[in-house]
């Protein structure tokens, strides 16, 4: 039996110093981002409210809970006191649901499950 031995060439690459970060191409661009702070979520299962903190205060925040088809199960409007918003949630069904809060210092997407 004989034994049948491929030999792929190998192709290697040479940039010549071209490679960037992304923190140099954005500002390269002009287009540097901002970096929001880690958002903390908690009870994770919750049972009757969720706490969110790690936000930017604001009298305006537009806050959407959605489950995971992205049907809207609550949506509110309200004000983020000591980077801290607390979320009641005794109404919804066990599941998985995404938080998106939205308002002019920053947008935040986070997810919670509901026991």
């Amino acid at each position: 039996m004989k034994t049948l031995i491929l030999l792929l060439p190998i192709l290697i690459f040479s940039f010549n110093g071209m490679a960037q970060t992304d923190r140099e191409q954005e500002k390269r661009l002009g287009t540097e981002v901002t970096v929001q702070p880690k958002v903390k979520v908690f009870p994770n299962p919750a049972t009757s409210v969720v706490n969110i903190l790690g936000l930017s205060n604001t009298n305006r925040a537009e806050i959407t809970v959605s489950d995971v088809y992205g049907n809207i199960v609550l949506q509110h409007r309200w004000a983020v006191r000591n980077h801290a918003v607390n979320i009641p949630i005794s109404d919804l069904h066990p599941g998985i649901y995404i938080i998106a809060i939205r308002s002019e210092e920053q947008q935040v997407q986070t997810k919670f499950y509901k026991q």
